[in-house]
């Protein structure tokens, strides 16, 4: 039987495995929908489908959306996402999804490192090791083209930074409640769409206004098992993870569009796995240790 300790962390890796499904499906909405509207339209849109879904689930649990522990890494945290958010959206519209992706898989290196230094959390050479043979398979899976040096590189890295810090923050706010941490996320961001509404607005029809919505509910969702992830387990083991987003849109582009697995994506992918592979061993290394160290000491048979 798993300690509670180890429990947790296998839950904290389900939850955020289930967050990078969704942060894929986000990636691809938002992708298809910032052609057409203004990062400042779909920042405020997108929150407002989210409060649909968030407003139901603050009421059910009644949990308090005024917590002021570290109000200064809550607003930080808030910041952080909604600028990512920003940067990430501005950056699809210039250049390439799998550009603009693979600066987003530096972010496991990020967070690997800001939990180390700012977290004080363990990172055993085999995480550090898995993570970038997780980003080498990234780069040959994605096979980035020339315009990944464009004017929009810096502002993609920009967003690639401020994910993996809010990531950071998150972790160090684990003891908020998580709805508080996402009510405010989207907030925020709200707001800083809201405020460029006025400069630039494209009234979208039924279908595209449809979809907005959903960008929000499914962002929502990949931000609730992401922040509960980091409550459960360290920044440090679950960065690593986020690079199954490259599976999921491979498996997307292969089921919906009818894309091709060329050996590039296949070779990437197997690296991928490959690095999972080891954050899993790892995972269940710590747990037979942890239940060692929990037991304690054996104690010697006596002599008869």
């Amino acid at each position: 039987m798993l300690q509670p300790d180890a429990a947790s962390r296998r839950r904290g890796i389900i939850l955020y495995l289930l967050a990078i499904f969704f942060f894929a499906l986000n990636d691809a909405l938002g992708k298809w929908l910032v052609v057409d509207y203004p990062v400042g339209q779909l920042l405020a849109l997108r929150s407002l489908g989210a409060a649909f879904v968030l407003a139901p689930m603050a009421w059910r649990l009644d949990a308090t959306l005024a917590d002021r522990r570290r109000p200064g890494l809550q607003i930080a945290r808030v910041l952080c996402m909604a600028l990512d958010t920003w940067c990430f959206y501005y950056a699809t519209r210039t250049m390439p999804l799998a550009d603009v992706m693979t600066f987003y898989m530096a972010a496991p290196i990020i967070v690997t490192a800001l939990s180390a230094v700012f977290l004080r959390e363990e990172v055993e050479p085999l995480r550090w090791g898995a993570v970038v043979v997780g980003f080498l398979g990234v780069v040959v899976a994605l096979k980035p083209t020339p315009d990944i040096l464009s004017t929009a590189s810096p502002i993609a890295l920009l967003g690639a930074t401020l994910f993996a810090l809010g990531q950071t923050i998150t972790r160090a706010l684990r003891g908020v409640h998580w709805l508080q941490l996402i009510v405010w996320q989207f907030g925020g961001a709200g707001l800083i769409g809201a405020a460029a509404l006025p400069f630039a607005f494209h009234a979208p029809g039924p279908l595209d206004l449809t979809l907005t919505f959903l960008l929000g509910a499914v962002a929502m969702g990949c931000f609730v098992c992401m922040t509960k992830a980091l409550a459960l387990a360290p920044a440090s083991a679950l960065a690593p993870l986020q690079y199954t987003a490259i599976l999921w849109a491979t498996a997307l582009g292969w089921l919906v569009w009818g894309d091709g697995l060329s050996m590039h994506v296949i070779a990437g992918n197997a690296l991928i796995v490959a690095s999972g592979f080891v954050m899993i061993k790892m995972e269940q290394v710590w747990a037979a240790r942890n239940s060692r160290d929990l037991a304690g000491p054996s104690l010697p048979t006596p002599r008869r």
